[in-house]
């Protein structure tokens, strides 16, 4: 039986796609086969030798020490896409709010005393309105800053309310490339699209590369009053060059789902409390996501939607078994683990290896049952990080 050990609350449409009879699903498992979390933090403290597998419901992966991880030989999950409709609603939410004076005039609005009649208040209101005039959208152009599943999605709604849209991934995806509306005009450079649009949003891992990628110097390529809109994370924006920005009107607004303390109260920041992805659905749709990736790596040992190993997927024939073997991506390892088979007369049926960055990945299909002598010789050459039968 697999075991799985849960942190958060994780939705019961997901839950539910592990079969009873196969799977203890529990927070308080212990030596788990697999992590399912959300938001926790983990540390290497939650590494145990049975671990092969965390997966995170969410797209973003800053909550797990994934280079501890993959040094154990821990294949790391994310759901990217799962979440990406509920966020693109909330970028366009934000859109329209940064554009319509909406929380201002919702704010002055609750603010009205009772004691007005009804004339009296009719009256205040349309002489009051012109404080919150805002600007539509359509004729508008927005630069969108990193084209992968929310991105596209960002950039389609964008044309469908009429603005002209850039688009900025120098890591774009082939999937992702075929995924994006023609009607996007590609930039070259980062600063080509902020100097052109009237709007930038911000669709990015935070990854060391992207720490700060919006600093003092790209701030001053924005143009006068433009708008930024951040649905990625706090890292990628330097505060101290945004809070800047801000004062002296280079910007004139910021939009995020990612306040810091330094922002919080700036009266012309629209903070939200990491709210992209809280819905029902897309709480439900990250959970069923994760747990089919475990499911099938787990059960087949097939990588799908892995950040740090690679993407590797063996048809299974009947009547044979798996070895799945993880090890440090040097010369020769293939051939030594074929020459432990080899010595024992174990016929391989199939095979399928590939490497990322500096770990490999092997699958291999044999006739009859490894045995734990066989298993433990293959794990007893250098370099070979963890062994196991499936």
């Amino acid at each position: 039986m697999y075991k799985i050990q849960t942190f958060n609350q994780i939705s019961d449409k997901g839950l539910l796609r592990f079969p009873r009879q196969e799977y203890l699903v529990a927070a308080d498992v212990s030596n788990a086969d697999a992590i399912l979390v959300r938001s926790h933090k983990l540390g290497a403290e939650h590494i145990n030798s049975n671990l092969k597998a965390v997966a995170r419901a969410g797209a973003g992966t800053n909550n797990i020490p994934v280079a501890d991880f993959t040094r154990q030989g821990v294949v790391v999950f994310n759901t990217p896409g799962a979440n990406a409709n509920a966020v693109k609603e909330l970028v366009v939410c934000g859109l329209l709010m940064a554009a319509r004076g909406v929380l201002q005039g919702v704010n002055w609005v609750n603010s009205i005393q009772r004691e007005y009649s009804a004339t009296e208040l009719e009256q205040l209101i349309e002489k009051e309105k012109q404080h919150f005039r805002g600007t539509e959208l359509a004729g508008k152009t927005i630069g969108v800053v990193g084209l992968g599943a929310i991105g596209a999605r960002v950039a389609d709604v964008a044309i469908q309310l009429g603005m002209k849209v850039l688009g900025y991934d120098p890591a774009i995806s082939v999937d992702s490339a075929w995924r994006l509306a023609n009607q996007v005009e590609k930039q070259e450079n980062l600063t080509s699209l902020i100097s052109r649009s009237d709007y930038v949003t911000l669709h990015m891992p935070a990854l060391e590369n992207t720490k700060n990628l919006i600093d003092r110097k790209i701030i001053n390529y924005f143009k006068t009053g433009a708008v930024l809109l951040n649905f990625s994370r706090d890292t990628i924006v330097d505060t101290d060059a945004l809070l800047e920005g801000l004062n002296i009107g280079r910007l004139a607004s910021y939009v995020t789902d990612f306040p810091t303390r330094e922002i919080l109260g700036h009266p012309k920041a629209i903070l939200m409390p990491h709210i992209g992805a809280s819905t029902d659905e897309a709480e439900d749709n990250c959970a069923m996501m994760a747990v089919d990736q475990l499911r099938e790596f787990l059960e087949n040992g097939n990588i799908r939607n892995s950040v740090n190993f690679p993407n590797l997927a063996l048809e299974r024939s009947a009547g044979t078994n798996r070895i799945a073997i993880i090890n440090q991506n040097v010369p020769g390892m293939l051939g030594q683990i074929l020459s432990i088979l080899a010595e024992r007369d174990i016929n391989v049926i199939d095979m399928l290896n590939k490497s990322r960055s500096d770990v490999a990945y092997n699958l291999i299909d044999i006739e009859g049952q490894p045995s734990v002598e066989t298993l433990r010789d293959i794990k007893s050459i250098e370099h070979v990080i963890k062994v196991w039968s499936i």
